[in-house]
């Protein structure tokens, strides 16, 4: 726009200067010709050509006649045209060799003593000299232009990169936070304009960190309320089932003892969910302990229900020691879930050998059954709580939730892979 604007300046101020220079060239050949000398003479061509010489290599054309009456001087013969009657002064454009000639037509009265004519004079120039001074004006414009819009570029570049630094560092701040991180976010050096962004940002996480910690607090009193009439529920079926007396009765109390079971486990299962979500990464109580040792002790501990499942249980563990910084109640929870899940789920006459190596600074510890595994389109389902592939009521869909869980709360990752030639294989990944 600023380019279109200036071509229009330039183009409107060269018509102006051309036509301004003509009408100059014209004023001054009609003030040669005065009543007295209003006739064709060598002394008033050469006060024409002394006064167009001035002009250079860009004199005009030029020529001046009475109506009625002859030509009296000029370097070229101009078409005349009509004028009308009366002063006039007449831009106009005119043919010359096949090049396009800018004009004007000044029209005087002259009152000679013959009476009263009119004087014609014609003054025209090349378009060339137009062009030139366009080109210049255009010159002069658009170099100007150019630094200026260079240099605004620059200054509109350098502020917008700075004045977004804050954005930038906002989006590095959200993009480096773990999920469980819901603390206040540093505003620092933030301007004026983002200081509320950032303060509605912290009201958000404030609100999302106390809503998650009542619904944590919430699940664990409940789940700790729940867990002591259901023990005694659980006592009291078994007491009542030896001292029934009917076999309907025993049936139908053994249901109830099944149904409570059932719900012990699932609510010391939401216990330990509920433990292993801190409201941060450095609020869990962390010993230095050692891993190996900790998976002999539960692989053993394991081995009775495995025979009583028919499963053969196993312990591949080539490590003396594993020292780690972890917490070994979420620790042995995790491991006893991942255990319990592949007695649980595999048939009878199966195997389970369990892992503990140490690969690029992370002990990797590995349960793999040969059991009939699981697809593809459920191995990342089964993470989510209470999802079930099998509902058979023999599981409460936490498990696999909780092991997650834990691991990520010690800094690792948990993965399933499938084995050869067939069953499941999850790897757990913890750093040293």
């Amino acid at each position: 726009m600023g380019a279109a604007l200036s071509y229009q300046v330039a183009l409107h101020y060269a018509d102006n200067l051309v036509d301004q220079s003509l009408q100059q060239s014209a004023q001054s050949l009609a003030a040669l010709v005065l009543p007295e000398s209003a006739a064709p003479s060598m002394e008033l061509s050469d006060k024409a050509k002394l006064l167009m010489a001035e002009f250079g290599s860009t004199a005009p054309l030029y020529s001046a006649h009475l109506t009625p009456g002859s030509r009296l001087f000029g370097n070229w013969k101009f078409s005349i045209p009509n004028y009308g009657a009366g002063p006039q002064r007449v831009f106009y454009t005119e043919q010359f060799m096949g090049q396009q000639l800018r004009a004007i037509a000044l029209v005087r009265p002259l009152d000679t003593p013959e009476g009263r004519k009119w004087l014609t004079v014609q003054v025209a120039t090349s378009h060339d000299v137009h062009q030139r001074l366009f080109n210049d004006l255009v010159f002069a414009m658009v170099i100007p232009l150019a630094l200026l819009t260079l240099t605004t570029s620059i200054l509109v570049w350098w502020g917008i990169g700075r004045g977004l630094q804050p954005f930038k560092r906002l989006q590095h701040l959200l993009e480096s936070r773990k999920p469980q991180d819901l603390s206040p976010l540093d505003i620092g050096n933030a301007p004026q304009e983002l200081v509320t962004l950032f303060g509605a940002l912290n009201h958000l996480l404030v609100s999302a960190g106390e809503s998650i910690d009542r619904q944590r607090r919430f699940i664990g009193d409940a789940a700790h309320q729940l867990r002591t009439p259901l023990a005694g529920l659980k006592s009291q079926t078994e007491l009542a089932m030896r001292e029934s007396i009917s076999e309907a009765q025993r049936e139908r109390l053994a249901m109830v003892h099944t149904s409570a079971t059932r719900s012990i486990h699932l609510v010391n299962q939401l216990l330990t969910l509920a433990r292993s979500e801190p409201g941060n990464q450095s609020s869990i109580l962390r010993v230095h302990m050692d891993l190996a040792r900790l998976i002999r002790e539960l692989t053993a501990e394991a081995v009775p229900r495995a025979l009583a499942a028919g499963i053969d249980l196993g312990c591949d563990c080539s490590l003396n020691e594993a020292w780690i910084e972890g917490n070994s109640v979420l620790l042995r929870e995790l491991f006893v879930n991942l255990v319990e899940n592949a007695i649980k789920y595999i048939p009878r006459g199966g195997c389970v050998t369990v892992r503990l190596q140490d690969q690029n600074q992370h002990y990797v510890i590995e349960v793999e059954d040969d059991g009939p595994g699981i697809p593809e389109e459920d191995k990342q389902r089964v993470f989510e709580r209470f999802y079930r592939r099998q509902q058979d009521g023999s599981g409460c869909g936490l498990g696999m939730a909780i092991v997650r869980e834990i691991a990520e709360r010690h800094g690792g990752t948990v993965s399933l892979r499938d084995a050869v030639p067939h069953g499941l294989i999850v790897r757990i990944e913890l750093p040293h």
